[in-house]
């Protein structure tokens, strides 16, 4: 598949961030709070199962955690049997569900994280853990090995980003751009192949595109995608070491 061209006129919220690509071949140098959130410690000590975790990805579950503005983060891996029953709930949240379209019985839920568990380690959905709470869902994938490399050029190891802050206690302050900011880190430190980290939000969700913008990335293009017109957005590792 190859992206459709059209003139729609970009929002002007990205029109100040379309800088050229930098040059290559530089080397690596809530309310939802409720008695169904597990205990915290379930997500402190629990290991993610070493087998389900591929190396595609640089072992999602021993990044470890990293300091926030807002408390120590890290990405838990997916259980069904801990996790479906929060993730759903985020799910059904009317200000989820508008851009995931996963809102419904927890059998929909299930479906979307069976299909990531299963996807031969190009996709890692995670819990995103913050000072111990579980508050926001991440999906970390190859972007160079997913169809999104159909309507981009992409490079090898080129990583995507999906991510929902679960609580609406969480969202509108800022703190969406320091965690995005915290997991891009982590992604460049961790996993030294990968030159740049790609995501592609909803381009009608101008509150995501601007988290997006607010955490180093800047807009590559629009692209059609089958379930969206998307903004395609990038943070490269070069201007990451220049800053």
């Amino acid at each position: 598949m190859s992206p459709r061209h059209t003139h729609l006129r970009l929002p002007s919220l990205l029109r100040a961030h379309v800088p050229p690509d930098p040059p290559r071949g530089h080397a690596p140098s809530d309310p939802l709070r409720g008695p169904a959130v597990p205990p915290v410690e379930t997500y402190a000590d629990r290991r993610h199962p070493p087998s389900a975790v591929s190396d595609l990805l640089d072992r999602v579950d021993d990044w470890g955690p990293t300091a926030t503005p807002a408390g120590a983060f890290r990405l838990v891996p997916v259980q069904l049997e801990r996790d479906l029953s929060l993730v759903g709930r985020w799910m059904n949240d009317p200000a989820v569900a508008a851009y995931w379209e996963l809102a419904g019985p927890e059998s929909t839920t299930a479906r979307h994280l069976r299909r990531q568990l299963a996807d031969g380690g190009r996709s890692v959905p995670c819990l995103g853990v913050l000072a111990g709470r579980p508050m926001s869902y991440w999906e970390i994938y190859r972007a160079d090995l997913d169809p999104l490399a159909h309507h981009y050029p992409a490079r090898p190891h080129d990583t995507g980003v999906h991510l929902l802050i679960g609580g609406a206690a969480d969202r509108g302050r800022g703190l969406g751009s320091r965690l995005l900011t915290a997991v891009t880190d982590l992604v460049l430190d961790r996993r030294p192949a990968c030159d740049r980290v790609v995501a592609e939000p909803d381009l009608r969700n101008i509150p995501s595109v601007a988290t997006f913008l607010d955490a180093g990335f800047r807009f590559f293009a629009e692209v059609d995608l089958p379930t969206k017109r998307a903004a395609l957005m990038v943070r490269d590792r070069i201007l990451c070491d220049l800053s």
